[in-house]
């Protein structure tokens, strides 16, 4: 795999090694995965991983977590999430690490690390995690909001009044999107971008009441 080959190999050389399953193959995947730049491949990398055992391939993917490269960030994140050992929980939880993760400035890396944290989470963190999930509220654009938003929902009707408090912030896009969550916890089948158009509509006339 450390040859040039084009993008359709590359995913037969991934697939050839995730079936044989064998654990001398985990440096090379990992390796593989900081700079693999087609989505199909590095799926299929992350596959692979799957297929090795969980007590070798949880700590180098952690490990993985203190790259320079946002891109072995996320796919490690990412395969984790997948493996969904909760040996990796520590290792992005927000009260042993802060929000680096959570909000990290490359996208992707804060994306996979949402999805990440509520796929590991154990029940005592959930609250400590939406807090740290709903201080992101307002970020990026609208897939990556529906992304976030995604998150929150996923950890429990039961967390919805965290989102609450977000819902009289200052800045009028994070309490639009405060709104257009709360939404997806009562219609999770609800289009986010409609829930957040109407929300911005909502939070617009009430700017233009109070001026």
């Amino acid at each position: 795999m450390t040859h040039p080959l084009n993008s359709h190999q590359r995913l037969q050389a991934a697939m050839a090694i995730g079936t044989r399953a064998e654990p001398r193959d985990l440096d090379v995947l990992i390796a593989r995965c900081r700079i693999e730049p087609d989505f199909f491949v590095r799926d299929m990398l992350t596959w692979a991983l799957t297929r090795l055992p969980a007590d070798d391939t949880v700590a180098r993917l952690v490990a993985e977590l203190d790259s320079p490269l946002p891109q072995a960030i996320s796919q490690s994140l990412h395969t984790l999430s997948k493996i969904g050992d909760v040996r990796a929980w520590p290792a992005m939880d927000p009260a042993r690490i802060g929000t680096a993760l959570i909000a990290h400035a490359d996208t992707e890396v804060a994306g996979s690390a949402w999805r990440a944290a509520v796929a590991l989470v154990p029940g005592e963190d959930r609250d400590e995690l939406a807090s740290a999930l709903v201080a992101q509220l307002g970020r990026g654009d609208l897939e990556m909001q529906k992304s976030l938003s995604r998150a929150i929902v996923a950890l429990g009707e039961d967390l919805v009044s965290v989102v609450d408090e977000r819902l009289h912030a200052e800045d009028d896009t994070v309490r639009a999107h405060a709104m257009a969550t709360r939404d997806m916890f009562d219609d999770p089948d609800a289009g986010f971008a409609h829930a957040l158009d109407a929300a911005k509509r909502v939070v617009a006339l009430g700017s233009e009441t109070t001026v």
